[in-house]
């Protein structure tokens, strides 16, 4: 029986470069930061001589949501991802608001898709971004939790 989602696994080329986008702009915080190697790792990811940096992080007042590996080996393409890709497409946060957060991240450099959307149901705004990999990321601000109810 399932249980709960446990975290989002996310590859990325520099683990730093990620941390600069997850933890200092996005406030995720480090629950967890392991290099991983050996027989164990090897065996469950079906990989010979696994050398890969973990960090799992949070919200900060939430559960674990995403781990970030930066494979040292074996290394993985470096296709870009789009939304529309079979398999996990993206990741998505719910952030208190969208404005603000869209404004902050715009002036740091980060790439958007489109200025924060209202859903046509008036229940959210919704914009998606790319973290410094090119991994989709969206942006929800609920707005109206009885919208939904309503109609």
């Amino acid at each position: 029986m399932l249980i709960d989602v446990r975290h989002v696994g996310i590859v990325v080329n520099n683990i730093e470069n990620s941390l600069k986008f997850y933890r200092d702009i996005f406030g995720l915080q480090i629950q967890r930061l392991m290099n991983e190697s050996g027989t164990y790792i090897d065996n469950i990811l079906g990989f010979e001589n696994v050398k890969v940096k973990t960090v799992k992080m949070s919200a900060p007042n939430g559960p674990t949501l995403i781990e970030l590996l930066e494979f040292d080996v074996p290394k993985g393409s470096n296709l870009p991802r789009h939304v529309n890709d079979l398999g996990a497409s993206h990741v998505a946060f719910t952030v208190s608001n969208i404005d603000e957060m869209y404004k902050k991240l715009k002036q740091s450099g980060i790439k958007f898709n489109a200025p924060p959307q209202l859903t046509p149901d008036g229940y959210a705004k919704v914009t998606f971004c790319f973290d410094p990999d090119g991994t989709p990321v969206e942006l929800v601000q609920v707005l109206d939790a009885n919208a939904l109810l309503e109609k």
